[in-house]
């Protein structure tokens, strides 16, 4: 490395959507330019919640990926009020890497997740015992919880005792957002980690609010105060091996995102990596992302390293303002701003 080169073994994403059908074929390349692997949410419509589904998933991922691409899908399933013990047995036999729980209603396609934590405690008491990860999306849904702590919230009421019953279970707590998940995770044992997607480094509320809503900076949990925003900052470049990339990169055509009831998601795929080193380079320690984008998260997951690379170079670039989508445009984050780090 020197100031205008950076080469690292390349990274891997720990939280990734891709959709399906058209969708997926428009924006898996995106993410096979870049990752060795990636967590791939099996929030579809219907929701991947057998190894039958994940296996056809994977399938369909293989399929749409480009030619001699590297990117390795690792399947997730998705918990809900009638998943058992059985079905999470088989699915860690065909290879389905972790299990995810969404709270009923906390984001895109989330509406069959689980409605009370209670429900499915005999299989977590399952995944503690065969080793599985569960990827946690940590917010609770009530609609008295303001929508700025309803992250908090669910650390006090959920995750909390979720960790003290079942101290072995490792846990990953996705796209966290708040100084309060920062510290939880700290003071947590060597089985908790956390993922950290760019617009959470590189946005605030500010960026999403100030002088009119940007509705392709809305994601879900949302953009917080700038207190946190730091306080994620300092997580992902403190060298701490218990945060690593998870770029939560949701795809959604341009009309969806700027519709009366516009969804949440950033589509960060095509230039993640970038996105990552502008946050790390703004905060004075490029030299941290290699850990944070290659290593922690394979550690965590007890796999190994990637062996290939990827340089970027400092080198000042514009987000293009849209990409072809299925049968319309996306927009990406950032779209029109200059980014200073470009993949060679």
């Amino acid at each position: 490395m020197n100031n205008k080169t950076l080469t690292l073994l390349k990274p891997d994403d720990w939280h990734l959507h891709v959709r399906s059908g058209e969708a997926l074929k428009s924006v898996i390349g995106a993410s096979a330019r870049q990752m060795g692997r990636a967590i791939i949410m099996p929030n579809l419509n219907p929701p991947v919640t057998n190894s039958m589904q994940a296996n056809a998933y994977r399938d369909e991922i293989l399929s749409a990926l480009p030619a001699k691409s590297e990117l390795t899908p690792l399947m997730v399933l998705y918990l809900t009020d009638t998943t058992t013990p059985e079905i999470i047995t088989q699915a860690h036999s065909a290879d389905v890497v972790a299990a995810k729980l969404y709270p009923a209603g906390a984001t895109t396609n989330s509406t069959r997740g689980v409605t009370d934590i209670q429900n499915i405690y005999t299989v977590l008491e399952a995944m503690q015992k065969i080793g599985m990860p569960l990827l946690v999306h940590g917010e609770v849904t009530r609609s008295e919880v303001d929508i700025f702590d309803r992250e908090a919230v669910f650390i006090d009421e959920v995750l909390s005792q979720v960790v003290q019953d079942f101290p072995e279970l490792k846990i990953v707590f996705e796209h966290i957002t708040t100084k309060n998940a920062v510290e939880f995770v700290y003071e947590s044992s060597k089985q908790i980690a956390a993922t950290i997607t760019p617009q959470h480094l590189l946005n605030n509320r500010n960026d999403m609010l100030v002088g009119g809503i940007k509705p392709h900076t809305y994601c879900l949990p949302v953009l917080k105060r700038a207190e946190h925003q730091y306080a994620l900052i300092e997580a992902a470049t403190s060298g701490n091996a218990k945060f690593f990339l998870g770029t939560d990169s949701a795809p959604h055509a341009k009309h969806d995102k700027e519709s009366a009831c516009g969804c949440a998601g950033v589509f960060s795929a095509p230039h993640a990596i970038e996105l990552y080193a502008q946050a790390f380079d703004q905060a004075g320690a490029i030299d941290k992302l290699e850990g944070f984008a290659s290593k922690f998260g394979a550690d965590f997951y007890t796999l190994p390293h990637n062996t290939s690379t990827l340089t970027l170079i400092k080198q000042d670039w514009v987000v293009p303002k849209r990409y072809e989508f299925a049968n319309g445009i996306i927009v990406p984050f950032m779209a029109g701003q200059t980014l200073n780090w470009t993949l060679v």
